[in-house]
């Protein structure tokens, strides 16, 4: 059965809906960037009726400013109180619950990861962290990072019609250039991607990191996790990084879903569900 319910989160109301479900393991989905508790095309209400079915309790939420809360909408960076107030929520609303898994998109993920120590959260699912350092003007669009754009074009060098592009005009060479010498920079781990390490080398929270590895934000995550930066998280060995073959960075497609799905319900099993 689904419900509507809300809490209380720094003096404000947040709405979030509760999915019903006997086991004692539930589910907390916190939404990523401006997304209401829907998710994008419905994507976290149908994964919440998913998990429902199978008799797992899930509880989603729309943070401060966003969707049907109220409040002043500050971002992912802002979200620690909403995320603590939401897993607090849950657990009045589901009482018999033993353990919490915790998954999130994007900046959700990053979010869970920064803001998760001393919440009673015992399973982490980051999927796709964001660590790309936004363009400092308010309405400058981010740009790809040099990881995700050499992966474009390694992408399309390997497609003949890439060549004939190439040789019939079709291709704009000044966006070429400027692409390649993008592509050519040494990319600096941001001080996201230090925070993200810290956190998650600092607790002790089994994490699963999940990534679509031809999304261009998987793309910037995988290549801070390559460097020295998560280096120490890595030799941990407690977060353990799952890629599948993807670029949709919602998990949208049929394939993509299922296995978003099964490695969710993975997370859930391991945790007594």
């Amino acid at each position: 059965m689904r419900r509507l319910t809300g809490f209380d989160c720094a003096g404000v109301w947040c709405a979030a809906t509760l999915d019903e479900g006997a086991k004692t393991t539930g589910l907390l989905i916190v939404s990523g960037g401006n997304e209401i508790r829907s998710g994008a095309h419905a994507g976290q209400a149908a994964l919440a009726a998913h998990f429902a079915a199978l008799g797992y309790p899930v509880f989603r939420y729309d943070r401060r400013g966003v969707g049907e809360s109220e409040g002043a909408n500050c971002g992912f960076e802002s979200s620690a109180a909403d995320i603590a107030a939401a897993a607090a929520a849950f657990r009045v609303e589901a009482p018999h619950l033993e353990r919490l898994v915790a998954f999130g998109n994007c900046d959700a993920a990053s979010a869970l990861a920064l803001f998760h120590s001393g919440l009673a959260i015992d399973h982490l699912i980051l999927a796709n962290p964001w660590v790309i350092e936004t363009q400092s003007e308010a309405d400058a669009p981010t740009l790809p990072s040099a990881a995700a754009i050499r992966a474009r074009y390694w992408h399309r060098l390997k497609d003949p019609r890439s060549l004939i592009d190439l040789l019939t005009g079709k291709i704009n060479l000044s966006k070429l250039a400027s692409g390649i010498k993008q592509a050519r920079k040494s990319e600096k781990p941001t001080a996201l991607a230090y925070r993200l390490a810290d956190a998650l080398a600092a607790g002790p929270v089994p994490t699963t990191i999940l990534l679509a590895q031809r999304d261009t934000t998987a793309m910037a995550f995988h290549a801070a996790w390559q460097s020295d930066v998560f280096k120490a998280l890595r030799h941990k060995g407690t977060c353990p990084l799952e890629a599948l073959d993807s670029a949709s960075h919602s998990f949208a497609d049929p394939d993509s879903k299922a296995w978003l799905r099964q490695k969710i319900r993975e997370a859930l099993y391991s945790e007594g569900g």
